[in-house]
């Protein structure tokens, strides 16, 4: 039986199935970005040309058409949509936090919010602070508003009124009246998907929310018709921005919590192979056909952070405050920046060669490809540098052209800049390096991590690549290389639990916060939780509950989450107070013991344990690769050595268990290319990973 894992990247659609013995099938295909679910059929059929749709157990998925939607994508169009909310707060939209993304930018524009003005319909009701009605909804003004929703034939509202999170009353009133009067239309409330305070990201995440209901509901109800019409009837999970998995039913109502699918699933795959090689602390590189993400992986459990901004700009690996669309919901923390094998590389007009941000894609891809494109990619210039193989990639199912790339290098690079055809090219990898080291260092360096002490776990088809370098330059002793780089974040599906995340609202301090009251609240969250998980079809006893709070020092603008005891007591309590000032000298440097401490959320994290797939082992075959395990001998060059070097080519599947090859060396394989530099030597372990090491050290 196959568990069958499909991520749709950028630029390549992917497929890992696994089945209980270890036996592993890839597959590869273009990503249609216009219709991603024809990717997704594509690769289905190709698994399926050996195999036989009984044969498959599960079925995960990773897409980005959620990101894509609110990045204005070609035939992924929003819908028309509304917002009600409390009379006097109709602008919130617009008004937001007042930050400013680019401080000296005075032409710069806010997003287009997603739900025009004219949308947007004020509604009499209040309730307090502390969760009291103070005005009842005014039932002529939601009749009118219905009246307009059917007129305007609006098809997604979302439902935000102040203080719902103290008390959802009053939105759980529209939400009834408007199944009953709009039947058509989707509804999402705010005190549903985001239960907590802050009215300005908790109504954001509500209209991001309801926007893309159509959208994925479409796109969901295509992929299990797909499905269906192939014959696979398995349970079909979908990969959450919390690195855990739910029910593609459960993500149509609530698309807010996938819009970081894809990416997350790369981490999660790290944090994997994280714990079964012992490494504690890893550092996930994924460089794909578009962008490079860096996430990090601490003691087996990915950094997660409770907030992220969809649609927004990133400067230098961050998503710039302001520049997109809040959404409340914890996601998996990463760094991320336009430097895949697709990012073009020009000239820019003060005569300076700059990579990025614009990238060639899945179409027309790199120049190489001969698609279309003219302009020089990373790809390209590694084509040109001899780290890609010259004339195919893909294992041979396709084919490149080198003479397109050294062509395009030459009129866009060399030309304007009077560099050779190496000078260009090479500093086009440097500058990519460089940009992908910042994002590295962020997830490590900026968080107050000692890179030194990490590991590498580098992915994508690019990443392996660009490994060593990247370790050289923040001095990272140690690189795993995955069996199948190039679909590794697919392989993440594959050892995901499914997780359901719940929020409530506390906002009490210590001491005023009753430890009966907490234990009450969390065991109704966990409630929650168990009949979920029970519905998903886990026992008691796979089923996980991992307790956390948001905490923070009285008029401290923004909380800090940490783990709550099982059983509260007020011993307990004063445990989480030492707790939050330990995590909060160690995130700013200093704690406040004499300022009292208040409890912002009680989060929740119900976890069904599927059980983890088992890799496949081989036996040892001595520290020499056999002869023909090499296909050839090239030119390489390496940057830091300011030439070429004649270098092994091998092919890695024909690569056994024990060999070790010495730097400087290029594995080829049909997903991914390895580039080992000098000074550094890779070795083959059970599991047929690379593990690559600086020469002359013990691995750790």
């Amino acid at each position: 039986m196959f568990r069958v894992s499909i991520d749709v990247g950028g630029t390549f659609t992917d497929l890992v199935a696994l089945d209980e013995a270890g036996t592993l099938i890839n597959i590869k295909v273009p990503t249609t970005p216009r219709r991603p679910e024809i990717g997704v059929l594509e690769a289905l059929r190709g698994f399926l040309k050996d195999q036989s749709p009984e044969d498959v157990g599960l079925v995960t998925h990773a897409t980005t058409i959620t990101t894509n939607a609110l990045f204005g994508q070609i035939a992924l169009e929003l819908p028309k949509s509304a917002l009600i909310t409390t009379k006097g707060f109709r602008d919130i939209l617009e008004i937001g936090r007042q930050r400013r993304p680019e401080l000296y930018n005075l032409f710069f524009e806010r997003p287009r919010p997603l739900v025009p003005r004219r949308h947007r319909y004020e509604l009499r009701e209040r309730i307090g602070p502390d969760g009291e009605e103070l005005e009842p909804v005014n039932s002529e003004d939601l009749r009118k508003i219905m009246d307009e929703i059917r007129r305007e034939k609006i098809r997604s509202v979302a439902v935000g009124l102040i203080n719902s999170y103290a008390n959802p009353v009053h939105e759980e009133e529209v939400e009834k009246t408007l199944e009953e009067g709009c039947p058509e239309a989707y509804v999402t409330t705010s005190c549903e998907i985001s239960p907590e305070y802050r009215e300005y990201e908790r109504i954001s995440t509500a209209v991001v929310n309801v926007v893309l209901i159509p959208i994925v509901h479409n796109y969901m109800e295509n992929l299990l018709h797909m499905l269906e019409k192939l014959g696979v009837s398995t349970p079909f999970y979908v990969m959450q921005s919390n690195g855990g998995l739910a029910r593609a039913e459960d993500t149509i109502l609530r698309p807010a919590t996938i819009v970081e699918s894809g990416p997350a699933s790369g981490v999660v795959a790290s944090a994997f192979y994280g714990s079964l090689f012992g490494l504690g602390n890893v550092v996930s590189f994924d460089m794909g056909g578009t962008t490079a993400k860096a996430g990090a992986v601490r003691e087996g459990v990915p950094e997660i952070i409770a907030e992220y901004e969809v649609g927004g700009k990133v400067h230098k690996g961050r998503v710039v405050k302001g520049s997109g669309y809040p959404v409340r919901f914890p996601f998996i923390d990463l760094a991320e920046c336009s430097a895949g094998g697709g990012t073009i590389a020009w000239v820019d007009e003060g005569g300076a060669l700059r990579v990025g941000p614009i990238s060639a894609g899945a179409q027309p891809g790199p120049a190489c490809y001969r698609m279309g494109n003219t302009e020089p990619t990373i790809t390209d210039a590694n084509l040109v540098l001899g780290r890609l193989n010259q004339r195919y990639l893909l294992g041979g199912r396709m084919r490149i052209y080198a003479d397109s790339a050294h062509g395009a290098l030459r009129e866009r690079i060399c030309e304007p800049l009077g560099l050779d055809l190496s000078e260009a090219a090479s500093s086009i990898v440097e500058i990519a390096n460089s940009i992908m080291a910042k994002i590295l260092r962020m997830v490590s360096v900026e968080r107050g991590y000692d890179p030194r002490s990490f590991s590498l776990i580098a992915f994508g088809g690019a990443g392996p690549m660009h490994a060593c370098a990247l370790a050289e330059e923040l001095e990272i002793p140690f690189i795993i290389v995955p069996v199948n780089p190039g679909l590794f974040s697919a392989m993440g599906l594959l050892v995901s639990d499914v997780v359901h995340s719940y929020m409530r609202a506390v906002m009490k301090t210590v001491d005023e916060a009753s430890p009966s009251g907490l234990e009450e609240l969390f065991r109704e969250l966990e409630e929650e939780g168990r009949k979920s998980l029970k519905e998903d079809g886990f026992t008691l006893d796979k089923m996980i509950f991992l307790r956390e709070l948001d905490a923070r020092y009285i008029g401290q603008s923004f909380e800090l989450t940490i783990p709550a005891p099982r059983g509260f007591t007020k011993k307990n309590l004063q445990r989480v107070v030492d707790i939050f000032s330990e995590k909060h000298r160690s995130v700013y440097g200093y704690s406040a013991e004499e300022e009292p401490v208040e409890l912002v959320n009680a989060r929740l994290r119900a976890v069904g344990m599927i059980a983890k797939p088992r890799l496949k082992t081989y036996r040892e075959a001595g520290p020499e690769p056999s002869k023909g395990s090499m296909i050839e001998r090239r030119e390489v060059f390496f940057e830091d050595l300011d030439r070429y070097m004649e270098c092994p080519v091998y092919a890695r599947e024909r690569l056994e268990t024990g060999n070790r090859v010495e730097g400087p060396a290029i594995m080829e394989q049909y997903d991914s290319t390895t580039v080992i530099y000098p000074g550094w030597s890779a070795q083959v372990d059970e599991f047929k990973n690379l593990k690559m090491t600086r020469t002359g050290r013990e691995e750790d």
